[in-house]
């Protein structure tokens, strides 16, 4: 990491507001854990993609070891405009996060909507949609510490069942100081059930900051009608540029020129084997038979997956 970050110092950060102030949707690259790492945001950003986040990092972890920094963040001088979202739960602790990544990125994100059970029990994610004061606290907290009116502070949420209470959450952030929130269009409970865009645009018609809208965006098209359907500043996507890292750029399906980029920033970057596969697969899953998946998905190494790369598609 310090490499690619003493790199960073020499490039011009970037105010991620004036995204928002274009007056054109934001298209988002969604906080992915494993995924969403600098050779997918290298990836992403080639093909119309305004906007990166980082994985999820837990902010006690990342403050307490240099370990922890090393191996969670890395960056360069074109991963930019960036946001680096945290797991917290105390005020202190995320600024301190907020402080140490402040001078290598365009703002930090506290994750208020990661519905998995470990992430609740120990106080993070989306049970933080339940405590309006605690989250008003953090951003206002941030806000105290940091002394560059260009860094961003978001929070990513989901929604309750009683979407009163979502709006209430959303006004106290924004009194704040919240930059944007991102609304994530199910409550803690739903997993594969429709989103509500219904909801995420009550919230957008309540709030005077920007909202983005999150949830089930697969192509384009998706997101334009989400924007239609929502009236969102912006759209963020997770699944659907896992599965075509191109969409923005308004290609229905992977492209072999993206699958070619993949493989050159892949292997440019050093990315582990099953993290280069894992992201093929995706890729491939829409343009590759049932035969040609059984054998692509058991290869086992990075030269046996360019070899088949070389021999059926030339790439």
């Amino acid at each position: 990491m310090i490499g690619d970050i003493r790199e960073t110092k020499e490039c011009q950060l970037k105010d991620p507001m004036d995204l928002f102030n274009s007056g054109q949707v934001v298209k988002i690259c969604a906080p992915m854990v494993r995924y969403s790492k600098l050779a997918f945001r290298t990836l992403v950003r080639k093909y119309n993609c305004d906007l990166c986040y980082t994985p999820m990092i837990v902010a006690a972890d990342f403050v307490r070891s240099a370990k922890a920094r090393d191996s969670e963040f890395t960056t360069n001088k074109g991963d930019h405009p960036l946001i680096v979202q945290f797991a917290a739960k105390e005020a202190q602790v995320l600024c301190d996060a907020a402080r140490i990544i402040c001078p290598f990125a365009d703002g930090i994100d506290l994750n208020c909507g990661c519905p998995q059970r470990w992430a609740i029990s120990e106080g993070y994610g989306a049970c933080l949609i339940n405590k309006p004061e605690l989250v008003k606290d953090m951003v206002r907290h941030v806000w105290s510490q940091i002394d560059n009116p260009k860094f961003s502070v978001s929070i990513k949420i989901r929604i309750h069942e009683d979407l009163k209470r979502t709006v209430d959450l959303c006004q106290k952030a924004e009194a704040a100081g919240v930059s944007w929130i991102t609304v994530h269009g199910r409550s803690i409970e739903e997993r594969h059930q429709p989103v509500h865009y219904d909801a995420i645009k009550i919230i957008k018609q309540s709030m005077s900051i920007p909202i983005v809208a999150n949830g089930d965006i697969k192509t384009l098209k998706d997101a334009e009608n989400v924007h239609h359907l929502t009236e969102a500043d912006g759209i963020m996507v997770a699944r659907g540029l896992l599965a075509n890292p191109a969409m923005f750029a308004g290609y229905e399906e992977t492209p072999f020129q993206c699958i070619q980029d993949w493989v050159d920033i892949a292997l440019e970057h050093g990315t582990p084997f099953t993290c280069f596969h894992h992201h093929l697969m995706y890729m491939m899953e829409r343009i590759t038979s049932k035969q040609e998946k059984k054998v692509f998905n058991v290869l086992s190494s990075t030269s046996a997956v360019l070899d088949y790369l070389n021999n059926h598609y030339g790439v």
